[in-house]
């Protein structure tokens, strides 16, 4: 099943559940929407949407639905970044890439980060030559 948009909130929420390995709504409810003031039952609303988007799977266990995320939160960050730059920006990673070079946000860890996604990227450039 090819897996469907999803906002901010649920973003969030699947993030969640992949950083934990599987919860069980009340467990989402008490850490994930009380601190965000959402009631359990908007909580199991966006797990069930999750689900039938693809982004969820849920198991019956001791008669108790767990909800495992279909990917991990590093693969549902990639996926999130690749549909917002297909989406919103054409495509194109130039215009994020700007917004990089001239945010003062960026963290000595992070310039690292990307100055090795460079090097690996000018790696398959020379390999693919």
């Amino acid at each position: 099943m090819a897996q469907r948009s999803i906002g901010e909130q649920e973003l969030g929420l699947l993030k969640h559940v992949a950083d934990r390995g599987g919860v069980t709504v009340g467990e989402a409810a008490d850490e994930f929407g009380a601190p965000r003031q959402l009631a359990r039952s908007t909580v199991l609303t966006m797990m069930e949407r999750l689900r039938r988007k693809g982004h969820l799977d849920r198991r019956l266990v001791d008669g108790v639905y767990r909800y495992r995320a279909r990917g991990s939160s590093a693969e549902i960050l990639k996926n999130a970044v690749q549909r917002f730059v297909e989406r919103n920006l054409d495509g194109s990673v130039s215009p994020f890439l700007a917004y990089l070079s001239d945010s003062d946000a960026l963290s000595d860890k992070e310039r690292r980060e990307l100055e090795k996604i460079v090097a690996r990227l000018d790696r398959r450039e020379a390999k693919d030559r």
